[in-house]
């Protein structure tokens, strides 16, 4: 999610990695896993493995932990068989909402998202139900309040994003968050990282083309317990939905 959606959502989701930290340390663990699954698993070609590496070590994972994930993607940990699904369905409102999987056993994994989706008014789809108000685009999110720096504040920010070959950059205070086509997302990060452009996220991402606004606030309340459930599920890898908060839902969260 990108502009006002995505932001209000980094802003009321609540971060439980240091409360929870081995179901933390199993997120992450998937997490690493599908990036080797996709990029191999070396850390200077595969950019995305090391932006998730990065933040296991951040987070104190040790390290055997880490090494372990990167063999079972690329198929050297023979822990199990892995399949990566996407999900699709609505939730309270009316919100389209895509979900990442990877998952041992996809009929498990089915009926409990089934279950968390029709816990809080939501219920999942069938394929192609919700995917044409998405983009498969590269999001990065960067954090221009770590180390303020004059060529990545307002149209300085927006001209850089152009000419590594981004498609737009929408601002939301200390970040911003550069969207560039599936295709170009690993010159764009090559770009970023050469420039030296602090990050808090890089990632594929589906990215709403289409938004339905909630303006209900005990919905959008809703909305975030069925997201903050899904994304505590080991098999939910990301959690993509289309909701736009009205800003009186959105002050309404805020004093919550």
């Amino acid at each position: 999610m990108a502009g006002h959606s995505h932001s209000s959502n980094i802003r009321f989701r609540k971060d439980r990695v240091d409360s929870k930290r081995a179901k933390a340390f199993a997120k992450l663990s998937r997490m690493i896993t599908v990036a080797a699954r996709l990029g191999g698993g070396s850390l200077d070609h595969n950019a995305r493995l090391r932006l998730c590496v990065e933040k296991a070590r951040v987070l104190s994972m040790p390290k055997d932990g880490i090494d372990r994930a990167i063999k079972k993607g690329t198929g050297e940990g023979g822990i199990g068989d892995y399949e990566e699904v996407l999900y699709e369905g609505y939730g309270p409102g009316g919100v389209a909402m895509m979900l990442e999987i990877l998952t041992d056993n996809r009929h498990r994994t089915a009926a409990d998202v089934r279950m968390v989706m029709e816990k809080h008014g939501g219920n999942l789809g069938t394929s192609g139900a919700v995917a044409w108000m998405f983009d498969r685009k590269g999001r990065f999110v960067v954090d221009r309040g770590a180390a303020p720096r004059p060529d990545l504040a307002g149209d300085r920010l927006l001209e850089l994003g152009l000419e590594i070959g981004a498609d737009d950059v929408e601002e939301d205070g200390e970040t911003a968050t550069i969207l560039c086509s599936a295709p170009a997302f690993a010159e764009v990060q090559r770009a970023l990282l050469a420039r030296a452009v602090p990050l808090r996220s890089a990632e594929l991402a589906y990215v709403p083309n289409a938004r339905t606004t909630v303006a209900d606030p005990a919905v959008a309340a809703r909305l975030l317990r069925l997201i903050d459930e899904l994304e505590d599920n080991d098999d939910v890898q990301t959690v993509f939905s289309n909701e736009e908060f009205t800003p009186a839902v959105a002050t309404a969260l805020e004093s919550a």
